[in-house]
């Protein structure tokens, strides 16, 4: 309630406290997101244009960091791999996340349906990677076991550059596939079953139905697993580290590992400038995706 004065006029107290309130609300979010977000970008930024190693004073170098980083065949050779992992993960998150997804829409038990989906991506990462290097290992794993048993050759999972990528994107795929299947399902929820019932009566079948309604209607859903998809791939360290180790030739030397090469260095100033060249080769990467996506939607 405003406090009025004698006159009747509110007293100015009184609307200062409800002018102030709105802030005071957003004040823990905003010094928050200054301290732990804002700030760091903005002092990795400047770090990226410096040369230091955690101690003295930043030594102001240009951009000495970025020309070197940019013609360093590591560095693309590290953005390749990670560009290889998107190739093998993303298209084939999408896939199967809204194959199961629209499987599962009228599916009896969905909540254990998705208890169980989202099982593998709340699994301590470190134990699964053990268990994945006892699967696919060369000589002793159940899985060269089960090709041998079918007449096949063994496969050096571990040992090959090219399938050493395949085996990283399968644990890739098998942690977040079901997170990507919930967001889907969420998506499919707010699809109203009336367009459905209309397009039976006009004749159209199940195909037709899931290209013509479920994926234009999808879409930004499936923009938002896009984007969830390329940070994942992008930023990949300890499915590598601990799988392979970034090997073999560093086959499997990701974005991530090769920025964390910078840190174990105390590179601080070089590694700064690798994190804002990832920052913008993911940002183009989502933004070139997702405009893939919306001139579909928009067709």
């Amino acid at each position: 309630m405003i406090r009025r004065r004698r006159g009747g006029r509110p007293g100015r107290r009184g609307s200062r406290r409800v002018k102030a309130a709105p802030y005071l609300f957003v004040a823990p979010f905003v010094l928050v997101f200054a301290a732990f977000s804002a700030y760091p970008i903005f002092f990795a930024l400047q770090l990226s244009f410096t040369n230091w190693h955690g101690a003295g004073a930043l030594e102001v170098i240009g951009f000495a960091n970025y020309r070197f980083l940019l013609t360093s065949p590591d560095f693309w050779q590290s953005m390749a791999t990670s560009g290889a992992l998107w190739l093998l993960v993303v298209p084939a998150q999408i896939l199967l996340a809204l194959t199961i997804a629209v499987a599962l829409r009228k599916a009896r038990f969905r909540g254990l349906f998705s208890a169980a989906l989202i099982a593998p991506f709340v699994t301590p990462l470190v134990a699964m990677a053990q268990v994945w290097i006892i699967l696919f290992d060369q000589d002793f794993g159940a899985v060269n076991h089960g090709l041998t048993s079918l007449g096949l050759p063994a496969v050096g999972w571990l040992t090959t550059s090219a399938w050493a990528k395949v085996t990283v994107a399968l644990l890739v795929l098998w942690r977040t596939t079901g997170y990507a299947v919930i967001l889907l399902m969420a998506g499919l929820s707010t699809i109203p079953s009336d367009v459905y019932e209309a397009a039976r009566i006009d004749g159209a079948g199940a195909w037709q139905q899931f290209w013509s309604i479920t994926v234009p209607l999808v879409t930004r859903t499936l923009s938002f697993v896009v984007v969830i998809g390329t940070l994942t791939v992008f930023q990949l360290f300890a499915e590598p580290y601990v799988v392979t180790g970034g090997g073999p030739f560093n086959g499997t030397r990701t974005a991530g590992l090769y920025l964390y090469k910078h840190i174990t260095n105390s590179d601080l100033g070089l590694g700064a400038a690798n994190s804002m060249l990832l920052v913008l080769m993911v940002l183009a990467l989502s933004l070139a995706s997702i405009r893939l996506l919306r001139s579909r939607e928009d067709s």
